[in-house]
């Protein structure tokens, strides 16, 4: 089943991104706190898929009020392959219509195979023509990779 996120999942969601090999998150964006934040700034557009009483896929979707974006779009290993990632990133897309959102974009590490097997399959193009480039404001908000 597909929902939107709810401020309660934090917990499974948080269990769910620590569980995943490679996956990168960050101290204080990813923190309960910065997450209900978000959460908050962009009602009912996030997703998690549950199955067998749990939370086995998840992403955090907002905008800006032009763009829509995707972050940390992730499906436990043991229930990939069935759909689940699609499924949320319709259910997604649909929710930024109603927000009338024209374009989504999206960061997937160039080492993650998985995830950009998973955009090409589904249709995503791959942009080659623009570099991307980031600033941090708050040096105490560290990026770590789940080994």
């Amino acid at each position: 089943m597909i929902r939107a996120m709810e401020e309660k999942d934090y917990e499974q969601v948080h269990s769910l991104w620590m569980s995943i090999k490679n996956f990168a998150i960050r101290s204080q964006d990813d923190s309960k706190e910065g997450v209900v934040r978000f959460l908050r700034r962009n009602p009912g557009i996030s997703v998690v898929a549950e199955e067998d009483g749990r939370i086995v896929g998840a992403i955090l979707c907002g905008h800006d009020g032009r763009r829509g974006c995707l972050y940390h779009v992730c499906v436990s290993e043991q229930y990939r392959l069935r759909g689940i990632g699609k499924a949320m990133v319709v259910h997604c897309m649909e929710a930024l219509k109603k927000e009338k959102i024209n374009k989504v974009s999206l960061i997937a590490f160039s080492e993650n195979d998985i995830g950009n097997a998973f955009w090409k399959e589904i249709g995503w193009t791959k942009r080659e023509d623009l570099n991307y480039y980031d600033f941090t404001l708050n040096k105490e908000n560290i990026v770590a990779f789940n080994r």
